[in-house]
């Protein structure tokens, strides 16, 4: 599915391997500029519109050994409703820098590849390169694998992340990559505009309203990372730091395993806070494919490697279910560290103590459960944000303690 190779193509265009970074007085072949039949020899036609003339002149700019500075890394799987909007989003970008559109097609069966194919001279002709690859295998290879694949036949300086199913605005490039070069070792996000508008309100609030602090502080929940995937734009020099999405395929949270190794190598999480994307809702997106039981198990080890390691004891705030859930996830050390539950509920703190009843020990561990403004921080917060009309906020609140260190958001 890749582009011929030895084919003669404009300067804005690619083979599925890796584009060769050309050097000020060498070309990719090796040859004397006079015998040359490299792709950087080749001139664009210029557009009319004084936007494109620019940036068709870059591209004979990066034939002369400038590096891409932003590649636009794609996977797609079977979006062709979509592509077609979130391919005109990628020629109209107001950056002036030059830009590469790396594609990695994975085993679509509609009419995807069709679509890009008439994409990639439209992003030629404003000087965008364009390198397309993939497979087309009776089954696909994962999420996971695509992008890799998409990263490594690329060659920008910087990486802009996007999902074939969503929409950037035309600003997104430009500000994230100025934001990127302030920020080297983060993953750089951005708000989004949910697609439909009424789809997932109460996350769509948490992406776009978190604080800065909050950006490091919650990434123990339920909602994943903090800045979303389909909005990470980070360096590729970072990246290859990082280490590849995990290719495990159908059912792994590529996105979160990657995320939490980013943390793990210390790296910082900024948000550009503009709306840059449109977010799409829909029942074919891949995240629907992991199960919450995966999820919740990286997130219990990721939990105990970040904070409770750090902890002698700690309480769990909500003696319900999902707090059960939790102390019984836990390591059995980590589980010896719960000092209480606490809750607000009067029926569920008369009942004076939880019995790990699952317990191989004898006699069997009696945790006892305490109203909120009785037990001992650092706590472990099992009640969900944002579902209460603002009364567990305010219950925290009233205890003025710092998020991150006196307690930790996990559900």
């Amino acid at each position: 599915m890749s582009e011929e190779v030895g084919a003669p193509r404009s300067p804005s265009s690619a083979a599925g391997g890796q584009v060769p970074f050309l050097q000020k007085g060498l070309c990719a072949c090796d040859s004397v500029p006079a015998k040359c039949r490299c792709p950087a020899t080749i001139s664009l036609p210029v557009p009319d519109n004084p936007q494109l003339q620019s940036r068709a002149s870059l591209d004979s700019i990066i034939g002369q050994g400038c590096r891409i500075q932003v590649s636009v890394i794609l996977p797609v799987r079977n979006t062709e409703c979509w592509l077609d909007e979130c391919l005109k989003s990628i020629v109209e970008q107001d950056f002036e820098g030059t830009m590469e559109l790396s594609v990695f097609n994975d085993a679509s069966k509609d009419n995807s590849i069709n679509i890009i194919e008439k994409w990639k001279l439209k992003l030629e002709d404003v000087g965008i390169r364009v390198v397309i690859d993939g497979h087309d295998s009776p089954q696909p290879q994962g999420v996971g694998f695509a992008k890799n694949q998409a990263v490594i036949q690329s060659s920008g300086t910087y990486l802009c992340f996007l999902d074939s199913d969503d929409v950037m605005m035309p600003q997104r490039v430009r500000l994230q990559h100025e934001a990127a070069i302030q920020h080297p070792n983060s993953i750089i996000g951005c708000q989004v505009r949910r697609e439909p508008l009424d789809s997932t309100e109460r996350y769509t609030r948490w992406i776009n309203n978190l604080t800065p602090g909050q950006l490091l502080t919650q990434v123990f929940t339920s909602h994943g990372p903090t800045v979303i995937m389909p909005t990470w734009f980070c360096s590729r020099e970072w990246f290859c730091h990082v280490g590849k999405f995990n290719e495990g395929g159908k059912g792994v949270p590529e996105d979160l395993l990657f995320f939490y190794e980013h943390i793990r190598k210390g790296g910082g999480v900024f948000r550009v806070d503009q709306c840059l994307l449109q977010y799409r809702y829909h029942p074919q997106a891949a995240t629907h494919s992991v199960l919450e039981g995966t999820i919740w198990n990286h997130r219990v080890r990721f939990l105990e490697d970040r904070a409770l390691k750090h902890w002698t004891s700690f309480t769990i705030w909500n003696a319900g279910k999902q707090g059960r859930k939790l102390y019984r996830s836990l390591s059995p050390a980590n589980q010896k560290k719960v000092a209480a539950f606490c809750d607000v509920d009067e029926k569920k703190i008369a009942k004076g103590f939880y019995t790990y009843q699952e317990s191989k020990e004898r006699p069997k561990p009696k945790i006892p459960i305490q109203h909120f403004r009785d037990a001992t921080p650092p706590f472990v917060i099992c009640v969900k944000l944002d579902l209460t009309g603002g009364a567990f906020e305010e219950n925290l609140n009233t205890l003025d303690l710092k998020e991150g260190l006196d307690y930790h958001h996990f559900n």
